[in-house]
């Protein structure tokens, strides 16, 4: 297993991904909601690997919201780059990253994502759905509820 860093422009938050996958070989989705098309976001996960994330500054972290609430999604504050979102239920937490936000961003720059659409799912499904495919976070509630 290795380690597949990535982060924000900025730096103020930072991600180590560790995991069997190589930047070449990462699953890409590309997520149809209306805020994945406006940040260019193309999603990777491995619910095999863990993430840790790491940040400088919390209060320059911007947690969105929106649809059914299950999840944080996760810009930076001083740069405005969409680094990931994170779903958390009790002590754990599972989050998705934005491929876009990798040290080794050419390794998957040119390579096609398969189009996702999650409108049909209710919270229920949607939680499953994220536990099942969702990279395990390290640490619990990387960033705790407000």
């Amino acid at each position: 297993m290795g380690t597949i860093e990535g982060g924000c422009h900025c730096g103020n938050l930072r991600f180590a991904l560790a995991t069997a996958f190589t930047p070449a070989s990462l699953p890409l989705r590309a997520c149809q909601c209306s805020f994945c098309r406006a940040h260019g976001a193309v999603s990777t996960s491995d619910p095999a690997g863990r993430v840790q994330l790491a940040i400088r500054d919390p209060a320059r972290v911007i947690r969105y919201r929106f649809g059914l609430q299950l999840a944080d999604f996760l810009v930076c504050g001083g740069c405005g780059v969409y680094v990931g979102a994170q779903m958390a239920e009790g002590p754990d937490c599972w989050m998705v990253l934005n491929a876009n936000t990798l040290d080794a961003v050419d390794a998957v720059r040119d390579r096609a994502a398969e189009p996702m659409d999650y409108d049909g799912e209710d919270a229920s499904g949607r939680i499953a759905r994220r536990k099942a495919r969702w990279t395990p976070v390290a640490q619990a509630a990387a960033i705790p509820p407000e």
